[in-house]
């Protein structure tokens, strides 16, 4: 097989992306529409929102860089499924891990290798640029959700403490985009999207 016909069969595969459908309803007029992102949406998205909040990076960052990993940070997610953060994570991490291996394993050798290090740079979080792709990749659910009622908060049943734990590695990346979620989590919490932990939640 030669070199262009590797990667052709790698950009084919990876239009099932389209098809991997998250928990995150859509920011306009999801709710009423029932209508949920697929996780190709939601990487262009935080690609395109990682290029306009770059000065807001707690640290200078190589932007090119940031955009690669961003770019093919959920690719895995063909093979794993998508995880909703406040859902049972289970084998989350193997089956990440070996989609990683065969998705990328279409590709002639030095890109498979350029791009499962980055895929593990993501997941590592000990690089500024990984902070920063972190930042913006777990910014926007949260608009969802205040937009769509609480949306996966409500499904999940998530408390206030939970959310905080979730989302604040955003403030590793930066402290700005930090402090806008703060302000939408209060928000929340106001509007009582949030369940109360000293509750009984029956089966939940």
């Amino acid at each position: 097989m030669t070199r262009l016909e590797q990667q052709l069969n790698f950009i084919l595969e990876i239009d099932k992306l389209k098809q991997v459908m998250r928990r995150t309803r859509l920011l306009h007029g999801g709710k009423q529409l029932g209508r949920f992102e697929n996780t190709a949406e939601h990487c262009w998205h935080i690609t395109l929102m990682a290029v306009v909040f770059a000065e807001h990076s707690n640290e200078p960052v190589d932007l090119v860089r940031v955009i690669r990993m961003l770019l093919v940070h959920d690719v895995v997610e063909i093979d794993a499924g998508d995880t909703p953060a406040f859902g049972e994570q289970g084998s989350k991490e193997e089956l990440e891990a070996a989609g990683a291996e065969r998705i990328f394993g279409l590709l002639p050798e030095d890109q498979r290798d350029e791009f499962i290090g980055l895929w593990r740079e993501f997941e590592g979080r000990e690089t500024a640029e990984s902070r920063y792709a972190n930042a913006v990749d777990r910014f926007l659910p949260t608009f969802q959700n205040i937009q769509n009622q609480g949306g996966s908060w409500r499904d999940f049943a998530v408390t206030r403490a939970k959310a905080d734990v979730r989302l604040s590695p955003i403030g590793e990346g930066s402290q700005a985009l930090w402090g806008l979620v703060k302000g939408v989590l209060d928000e929340g919490e106001a509007k009582g999207y949030f369940t109360d932990p000293n509750a009984s939640r029956g089966g939940l």
